[in-house]
C-alpha cells in the first residue's frame, strides 16, 4: 500500500520561530500516521533536503531577482494527498507570496490543512487584507489558541484548535558547557529571552528588568542574554537598548534550545503579542521559572492553572533567583502534561480527519 503525501508550504523552514518550530511537529506527527513528507518554502535555515523545493520568491524576504513562479509552486505540490500551508497564508508577511499561494491552491485538487500561527488581524499593518486566510472547498483551518478560534468564528470560518505541543521529556541542557561557550561566569546572574528581537517581543523591558536586578544586587554579574536575531527593522532600536543598558548584553544561540535553558538563571518573555509563547512550556520542561509581560494568550494558559512571575514584581523575582522554589515549575508541567504533550500530537489531528470525514487517504 502506498502511503499518503503530505507537502508542508511555508515562508521558511528550519528557523527558531514558533512556525519553523512547531512545523517539524506537525512533520514527525504525519510521519507517525504513516505519511512521507517534503517540504516547499522561500528559505531553508537548517538545510535543503534532497525532496525538498526552494522557491526563492516565497520567502519573507526574497533575494534580488527572485521571479515569482506560481507554475513552480504548483508543480510542487502536485500529486499531493494534503498540503499543510504554514503561516504562508495566515499572517502575509510577503504579500506577494501569499497572494500567489492562495491562487495556486484555489486550482490545486487535494486536501489542505492552513495552518494559523498568526492571523492578519493580529498585526495593525495587515488588518486590511481580508482575503486571508483564504477559503477553499476540501480544506481545514487549524488555530494554535482559542482567541484565533473565536476571531475566525466572528467572520464566519471553522477552526479546529490544536495548541503547540512540546518533548516533555527531552535530553537536558549542558549549564557549564554552555555558560563557557557563552562567556558567561559560573556564579553570573543570566537572564534568557529566547526569542528573536523584534518589536512585539519588548526587548527593552526585559532588559530593564536586567538592569533593575543589578542594581539591586551591585556585587553580582547579570548578564542579559537574547538568542534570536534582529528582525522587522529593530536594528536601531537593539542598538540604542545595548548602548544604554546598565548590564552587559549578549546575542546569539546555541545548537540546541534545552543549553539555553540550562545555562540561564531566569526565563523571561516580555512579549506584548504572541500566538502562543513556546520558550514558557520549554523553560518549564527545563526547570526554569518564566517572567512574563502580560499578552491576550497568556490568558488561556493561567486558566489551565500555569502561574508566572509578573515582570513589574521585581521582589518577587529577586526572591526566586536567590532561592528558586520547585513549586511554580512543579505545577507548570503537570498543566503541560495535560494540554500540551507531543505525544498527543497524532491523535489530535487524527480526531481532527475523522472529524472532517478524511478516513481515506
Amino acid at each position: 500500500m502506498t502511503s499518503p503525501k503530505a507537502v508542508f508550504c511555508s515562508f521558511r523552514f528550519g528557523s527558531t520561530d514558533g512556525v519553523s518550530v512547531e512545523s517539524r511537529k506537525w512533520e514527525w506527527a504525519l510521519n507517525d500516521l504513516g505519511f512521507t513528507t517534503r517540504r516547499v518554502a522561500g528559505e531553508f535555515l537548517d538545510g535543503i533536503r534532497p525532496d525538498d523545493t526552494w522557491l526563492s520568491f516565497l520567502a519573507i524576504d526574497p533575494a534580488p531577482g527572485s521571479q515569482t513562479e506560481p507554475s513552480a509552486l504548483a508543480a510542487a505540490i502536485a500529486g499531493a494527498d494534503l498540503v499543510v500551508v504554514e503561516n504562508l497564508c495566515s499572517l502575509p508577511l510577503n504579500l506577494n507570496a501569499s497572494r500567489t499561494a492562495a491562487d495556486v491552491l484555489k486550482r490545486h485538487t487535494g486536501r489542505v490543512i492552513f495552518h494559523h500561527h498568526d492571523l492578519p488581524w493580529e498585526r495593525s499593518q495587515f488588518a486590511r487584507l481580508s482575503e486571508f486566510p483564504p477559503i477553499r472547498k476540501d480544506s481545514a483551518h487549524v488555530v494554535i489558541n482559542e482567541h484565533a478560534r473565536k476571531e475566525m468564528a466572528i467572520r464566519k470560518i471553522d477552526s479546529f484548535l490544536i495548541r503547540n505541543s512540546f518533548d516533555l521529556n527531552p535530553e537536558l541542557g549542558n549549564r557549564e558547557q554552555t555558560r563557557k561557550q557563552m562567556g558567561f561566569a559560573s556564579d553570573d546572574i543570566v537572564i534568557l529571552q529566547p526569542t528573536r528581537a523584534i518589536p512585539r517581543k519588548e526587548v527593552g523591558r526585559a532588559i530593564a528588568l536586567a538592569d533593575s536586578v543589578s542594581e539591586r544586587w551591585p556585587d553580582r554579574n547579570v548578564r542579559f542574554w537574547i538568542t534570536g536575531k534582529t528582525e522587522d527593522g529593530f536594528d536601531e532600536e537593539l542598538a540604542r537598548l545595548i548602548e544604554h543598558a546598565r548590564v552587559s548584553i549578549t546575542q546569539g544561540s546555541v545548537g540546541r534550545v534545552e543549553d539555553a535553558y540550562a545555562a540561564a538563571d531566569l526565563v523571561v518573555l516580555p512579549s506584548s503579542w504572541e500566538g502562543f509563547g513556546n520558550p514558557i512550556i520549554e523553560a518549564t520542561v527545563a526547570g526554569r521559572a518564566v517572567v512574563v509581560a502580560h499578552y491576550p494568550v497568556l490568558d488561556e494558559l493561567t486558566e489551565i492553572g500555569m502561574k508566572f512571575l509578573d515582570i513589574d514584581d521585581l521582589e518577587g523575582i529577586l526572591e526566586e533567583l536567590s532561592s528558586p522554589s520547585p513549586k511554580m515549575v512543579t505545577n507548570n508541567l503537570a498543566c503541560a502534561r495535560q494540554y500540551f504533550n507531543l505525544e498527543d500530537l497524532p491523535n489530535q489531528i487524527t480526531k481532527m480527519f475523522t472529524e472532517i470525514g478524511w478516513t481515506q487517504w
